[in-house]
């Protein structure tokens, strides 16, 4: 789709993005797409490592609790990762 536009195309939707948006707004407009994209890339991979079972449980060391942080040094947005419970047994 991008590959059909010319320049002037391109340049002509920029001016309207900043037309709407405006210049003080795009940072952090930015900044917020920075940070969702982090927040579903963390919880994406936290997903999938939920999936696979560990080799050997009793081998894990116990650490402080995982945190997820929107970005670095972002410590207002930073939330607790709660762990799976392992203590029901299937049957």
């Amino acid at each position: 789709m991008l590959g059909n536009l010319k320049p002037f195309e391109i340049v002509l939707i920029l001016l309207v993005i900043v037309l709407l948006f405006g210049a003080k707004k795009l940072p952090d407009v930015a900044r917020s797409l920075g940070k969702s994209a982090r927040i579903l890339k963390s919880e994406a991979k936290a997903m999938k490592n939920d999936g696979a079972a560990p080799a050997e449980p009793a081998a894990q060391e116990q650490t402080a609790p995982r945190t997820i942080q929107a970005a670095p040094g972002d410590t207002a947005s930073a939330r607790p990762v709660g762990e799976p419970d392992r203590t029901t047994t299937q049957g």
